[in-house]
C-alpha cells in the first residue's frame, strides 16, 4: 500500500518533462514543449508537455496525465511499478502503510503464487525452444508455412515434443500442483498426469508488459482441436488478452492502426510479410475488454475475418462488443477476405501489398451494421422494415451519445423509409434497452450465431438489461436475496431509515460482525487481488449480471465516505464475501486499503484500467460528486452489513432445511444460524 501523501510528494519532486523526454524528442514551443505523440501515429506534433502544470496532453488522440500515468501507458507498467520507478529516479524510498495480518498474508500469497507460475512458464518456454531446435519435423512445418528463423525467434515459437510426460524432464517434481494450476499439466480423475501440449507448435502469450502468461499450441498433424490455449489461470484470461500485442506494439504505433485476426498463424504470417501490426483473439469471441485494450493502442481498428459464414458471425459478435465503446474520434472497420482465404494464406499467395489494398477497402462499422440488419429482413415491405427497426433498437441503444450515433440513426431512418423526426419519435416512445451480449460459451461449445436480437439468438433478448458499459446480468436466481428494496439505505444522501422503512431504535449499536462462518470465506476471485475481474466466486461480479441495487449503494457510500475503509476489519470483509454479487465492493475496499487512495480520482488511477471496478467507478463518479453527505455513514454501513448477514443466514438455513438436517453437524449449524438471526432481529433487522 503506497500512501497517497507519498504519491503527491513524488509528483512534486519529479519533472514530467524529464520523464517524457526519455521516450519522446521534445522541443520548445512557447511555455510548453512539443513532440510527436507516442500513443498514436502522427506527422506533425500535437503532443505537449507542460512544465508548470506538470502534465502531458495530446490534442490528436486525447492522451493526458501525469508522470506516473505516462509510465503506465507508455511502458505498460502497473501503478505501483511506475511509482517505484519514479521514486528510485528521485532517490526516494517508497513507504508501505501498516497492513493487517490478513492483508499481509494475502499480499504475500498472491506474490508467491504469481512468482511460482511465472517461473514454471519461463522454464517450460525454455524447454519448448530447445525442443524446436531438435525437431526437424517442426522446423519443416514452419518453413512450409513460409516462416524464417528470424520471425520464429521474434515470436518465441517452440515445439512441445511428442512425449506425454515431456515436462517431467524439466520439473523433477512432476507432482507439483503449480504445474496443473499454470495449465501446463492435466491431472485426470484417477490422479494420473500428462502434458497438456503435445505435437504442437508453441506460441508464447505475453501480457502488455511482456511477461509470459500462457501458451497457445497449433497441432501440425491430424488431431483436434487444431488450436489449444492454456486454461484460465491466475495469470491468464483469454477474454482479456490479445496474442501479438506485445510483439507488435511498435508497428501498431508506426502504422497508426491495429489489425485483429483470428489465429496465431495469421499474426505470425502477416509479420513475416512485413505487416507486423496484427493481433489475434485467443480462440474466443471478441469481448468488450478486448476492444478497450485495442483502443488504448490505436484509434483505428480493423477486424479481418474470413468471408464465409463463420467469419461473418465472428465479425457480428465483434461489432456488438464495439458498440458500447464507440466514440467520434475512433474508426472501427471490417475486412472480409474471400471464403477460401485467411489472412495468412492470402498474404502468402498474393503478397503484402494486395493485403494492404484490401485494408483500404475495409467496411466501416456503421455500414456493416446497417447492411447486416437489412440482409435479415424483407426491406421491400412495411413488415420487414418494421422488424428491421425492432432488431436495430437495442443495438442503437448500446451506442453512447455521440455524433456517430446520430449519423447511424439517420442512416437507419433512410433504410426503413422514415424521416429523422419520425425515427426519433419512435425511439423515444419505446426506448429500447441496449442489447445483452451473448453468454460466453462453455468449454467445448460452439459460439452462437449472429441471428437477430431475439431470445434464441446471439443478440440476446431485446428486453434484457445492459448496464455498466457492457455488463448485463439480468438472470439473478430467484433463490438469492433481493436487495432492491432497501428502504433504510439511501443512495443519494438524506435521512437514514431503519430496516423495513422505520427509524432504527437504540441509537447506533456497535458493529458485532460475525466471526463463526463455516462456509467458504476466503476471497479467491479473479487473480486473487482487487485489480482482477470477479468471475464465478462467492460474492463475485459475474459476466452476465446487472449489479444489484445494494452493490451500487455500498459502492456509492464508500466513495462518498472513504473514511469507512479505515475502520474495516476481517469480520466485515467476511460478511461481504457471503453477500451475493458484492465482489466489486470487496475489490474497492481492498484497493483503497492497499493503495491509500481516498477519493474517486485517485482510486481510478490506482485501479487496473480494463477491470470491472474501473468501469464502475467511472460510472458512479458523477453521482458521488453530486451526493450529499449522510448524517451518519457508519450507521448506514453497519445496517447494510447486518442485512447482508441476515439474508445470508436465512438462505443457508433454508438450504439446510431442504436437505433434511440429516446430520448432527447440519442440525448444530442450523441452531447457530437461528441464534444469530435472533440477535440481528434484536438490532432491528427483519
Amino acid at each position: 500500500m503506497i500512501p497517497e501523501s507519498f504519491i503527491q510528494d513524488l509528483l512534486a519532486r519529479v519533472d514530467v518533462v524529464d520523464v517524457v523526454g526519455r521516450y519522446v524528442q521534445l522541443r520548445k514551443g512557447g511555455a510548453n514543449l512539443l513532440g510527436l505523440c507516442p500513443f498514436h501515429n502522427e506527422k506533425s506534433p500535437s503532443f505537449t508537455v507542460s512544465p508548470t502544470k506538470q502534465f502531458y496532453h495530446c490534442f490528436g488522440c486525447g492522451a493526458h496525465g501525469s508522470a506516473i500515468t505516462f509510465l503506465m501507458e507508455h511502458t505498460g507498467t502497473s501503478f505501483p511499478e511506475a511509482v517505484r520507478t519514479l521514486a528510485a529516479s528521485a532517490g526516494m524510498t517508497v513507504p508501505e502503510e501498516n497492513r493487517s495480518p490478513r492483508q499481509q498474508q494475502e499480499s504475500a500469497r498472491r506474490k508467491a503464487e504469481e512468482s511460482r507460475h511465472t517461473q514454471v512458464l519461463d522454464a517450460a518456454q525454455a524447454h519448448y525452444l530447445k525442443q524446436l531446435r531438435a525437431s526437424p519435423a517442426a522446423i519443416r512445418y514452419l518453413k512450409q508455412r513460409g516462416l524464417t528463423g528470424e520471425i520464429a525467434a521474434h515470436f518465441g515459437l517452440g515445439w512441445s515434443g511428442t512425449d506425454r510426460h515431456g515436462l517431467s524432464h524439466v520439473f523433477p517434481n512432476y507432482e507439483d500442483p503449480t504445474l496443473v494450476e499454470s495449465g501446463l499439466v492435466i491431472e485426470s480423475e484417477d490422479g494420473r498426469r500428462y502434458d497438456r501440449f503435445r505435437e504442437r507448435i508453441m506460441f508464447p502469450i505475453r501480457n502488455a508488459r511482456g511477461s509470459l502468461i500462457g501458451f497457445g499450441g497449433r497441432i501440425i498433424g491430424k488431431g483436434e482441436p487444431k488450436y489449444l490455449n492454456s486454461p484460465e489461470t491466475p495469470l491468464f484470461s483469454k477474454g482479456h488478452e490479445l496474442y501479438g500485442l506485445w510483439e507488435g506494439r511498435q508497428a501498431i504505433r508506426q502504422e497508426g492502426q491495429v489489425i485483429v485476426v483470428e489465429g496465431y498463424m495469421d499474426v505470425v504470417g502477416l509479420a513475416q510479410q512485413g505487416i507486423a501490426n496484427a493481433v489475434a483473439t485467443l480462440g474466443t469471441a471478441t469481448t468488450p475488454d478486448h476492444v478497450k485494450k485495442l483502443l488504448r493502442t490505436s484509434d483505428k481498428v480493423i477486424f479481418s475475418f474470413d468471408g464465409d459464414g463463420a467469419g461473418r458471425r465472428a465479425a457480428w459478435r465483434a461489432l456488438q462488443a464495439c458498440l458500447p465503446v464507440l466514440r467520434d474520434d475512433i474508426a472501427i472497420r471490417f475486412l472480409f477476405l474471400p471464403s477460401e482465404h485467411d489472412p495468412d494464406s492470402y498474404v502468402r499467395e498474393l503478397g503484402a501489398e494486395a493485403f494492404r489494398a484490401c485494408l483500404g477497402d475495409a467496411v466501416a462499422l456503421s455500414r456493416f451494421l446497417l447492411d447486416e440488419l437489412a440482409s435479415r429482413h424483407n426491406m421491400n415491405e412495411a413488415e420487414g422494415r418494421a422488424s428491421c427497426l425492432h432488431e436495430a433498437k437495442p443495438l442503437l441503444a448500446a451506442i453512447p451519445e455521440c455524433a456517430l450515433r446520430v449519423q447511424i440513426e439517420r442512416e437507419m431512418a433512410k433504410l426503413v423509409q422514415l424521416t429523422p423526426e419520425e425515427m426519433s419519435q419512435i425511439l423515444a416512445q419505446q426506448p429500447a434497452k441496449p442489447f445483452a451480449p451473448a453468454a460466453k460459451p462453455a468449454a467445448g461449445e460452439a459460439a452462437p450465431g449472429p441471428g437477430p436480437a431475439g431470445p434464441d439468438h446471439d443478440g440476446g433478448h431485446p428486453d434484457m438489461g445492459y448496464d455498466f458499459a457492457g455488463h448485463d446480468f439480468s438472470d439473478i436466481p430467484a433463490d438469492e436475496p433481493d436487495y432492491a428494496d432497501y428502504g433504510h439505505f439511501p443512495s443519494q444522501g438524506g435521512a437514514s431509515a431503519g430496516a423495513g422503512g422505520g427509524q432504527r431504535a437504540g441509537g447506533k449499536p456497535e458493529w458485532k460482525g460475525k466471526s463463526d462462518w463455516k462456509g467458504k470465506g476466503d476471497w479467491k476471485g479473479g487473480k486473487g487481488n482487487w485489480k482482477g475481474r470477479r468471475d464465478n466466486d462467492v460474492g463475485g461480479f459475474e459476466g452476465r449480471r446487472t449489479m444489484p441495487s445494494l452493490a451500487k449503494r455500498l459502492l456509492g457510500l464508500l466513495l462518498a465516505h472513504p473514511e469507512l475503509v479505515d475502520s474495516m476489519g476481517d469480520q466485515q470483509l467476511e460478511v461481504i464475501d457471503h453477500g451475493p454479487h458484492l465482489g466489486l465492493v470487496r475489490d474497492l475496499i481492498m484497493l483503497a486499503q492497499s493503495s491509500g487512495a481516498r477519493h474517486v480520482g485517485a482510486l481510478l488511477e490506482a485501479a487496473e484500467p480494463d477491470s470491472d471496478l474501473a468501469t464502475v467507478l467511472k460510472g458512479l463518479r458523477a453521482d458521488v460528486l453530486s451526493q450529499e453527505d449522510l448524517p451518519d455513514p457508519q450507521t448506514e454501513w453497519d445496517d447494510a452489513l447486518r442485512r447482508i448477514e441476515f439474508d445470508s443466514a436465512k438462505l443457508e438455513m433454508a438450504k439446510l432445511a431442504a436437505a433434511g438436517l440429516a446430520t448432527d453437524e447440519a442440525r448444530k449449524r442450523y441452531l447457530e444460524l437461528s441464534s444469530r438471526l435472533a440477535v440481528l432481529k434484536g438490532a432491528g433487522i427483519r
